[in-house]
């Protein structure tokens, strides 16, 4: 039987579990609190217990000192709870609240979910974790001062590796070193994390997340965190492309339409060929969209997609659908070549900055 936290000064509560390290507790229901090497080493994640009893764990002396454990302080990431508790930390709520970093990271694990799409996984140094919100993304430092922007497709609470979805682009420096050289083992540097498009979690509206081919990635952190948190707003996802290899991760997709209540997963293909004897939506994925809500005053909605994808839904939802124009919220990826140099830009969309969050 679990223990009832409560969080002062957010007034927000959740459940640990005996043994259990409070912060791994907070970010497993969707609580996201400062934090740092999550191993009791940099002390950021320190705050103060305000009543009921706790387990410190491995806490380091030289870290929580024996008066600071007496006064009522502990590190999140060692202690564990005994009885219920109320505590004091602070929560974060905006992206200047997290700090960027750059570290260096291992490929841990390529895949290749379809021709030209591979996902990466990346292992920080173990005393090391990346703070992000949902739908974030970070930059890979390359030589000469050039980088590339990929969205994190894992959620926040399921950090022990980053998760990128790679589209292979022919001419793309970075993205056929992916497919043809890279290893597993190699060293990259990373930065980030950046970006303003994530869940905006005081919102009880429904939730329209579009996606479109590997705008897939920020999509997936986005509904997996809601998920995890226990979310009880209604989620209706499209994804489109072209194929049906463009939908490279469709039972994932399909497994959350099945398993969790209000979600519905709607897939589109735009140029299906015949062998591929398609049976679902076609067209454009946001046109189905409108299709199926003709007033989405009610809405709010996430779009990741091509630059094209983004202006054409922006435009239609807020000016055909009714969407307000402060509910819309969007990433648009352009592809860099080996011709370009690549640094992340931004396009003013109605609601938040527009960042290139997946590169060549």
């Amino acid at each position: 039987m679990g223990f009832q936290v409560s969080v002062q000064p957010s007034r927000r509560s959740f459940q640990a579990e005996p043994g259990e390290p409070l912060l791994d507790a907070a970010l497993r229901q969707g609580l996201m609190m400062p934090y740092g090497c999550r191993d009791g080493a940099c002390g950021s994640c320190r705050g103060k217990v305000l009543s009921g009893q706790v387990d410190h764990g491995k806490a380091p002396p030289h870290v929580l000192s024996a008066a600071e454990r007496s006064a009522g302080f502990a590190l999140f990431c060692c202690a564990s709870a005994q009885s219920d508790l109320t505590i004091e930390s602070r929560e974060l709520r905006s992206t200047q609240d997290i700090p960027v970093k750059t570290l260096p990271a291992r490929v841990h694990k390529l895949t290749r979910a379809a021709p030209d799409v591979m996902l990466m996984e990346l292992k920080l140094p173990a005393s090391e974790r990346l703070q992000f919100y949902a739908g974030q993304y970070i930059d890979i430092l390359l030589k000469e001062g050039r980088r590339r922007a990929f969205s994190l497709a894992n959620a926040p609470h399921d950090d022990g590796f980053l998760q990128l979805h790679i589209r292979l682009i022919p001419g793309g420096q970075f993205t056929e070193h992916v497919f043809n050289t890279m290893k597993e083992r190699d060293i990259l540097r990373i930065n980030g994390p950046h970006g303003s498009f994530f869940l905006r979690e005081e919102s009880a509206k429904p939730m329209l997340l579009v996606a479109g081919g590997t705008g897939f990635a920020p999509i997936k952190a986005m509904v997996e965190h809601a998920i995890a948190e226990n979310s009880t707003r209604p989620m209706d996802i499209y994804w489109g492309g072209r194929a049906l290899t463009d939908l490279y991760l469709l039972p994932t997709a399909e497994r959350w339409a099945r398993e969790r209540p209000g979600l519905r997963f709607v897939p589109v293909l735009s140029d299906s060929p015949e062998d591929e004897q398609w049976q679902g939506r076609t067209g454009f994925v946001h046109a189905a969209v409108m299709a199926d809500f003709p007033d989405l005053s009610g809405h709010q909605v996430y779009v990741c997609g091509s630059p094209a994808m983004v202006t054409a839904a922006r435009h239609d939802f807020v000016g055909q659908c009714h969407l307000p124009e402060n509910e819309f919220f969007a990433d648009a990826f352009e592809f860099a070549s080996d011709r370009t140099v690549n640094t992340p830009t931004s396009t003013p969309t109605i609601s938040t900055p527009i960042p290139t969050p997946i590169a060549g």
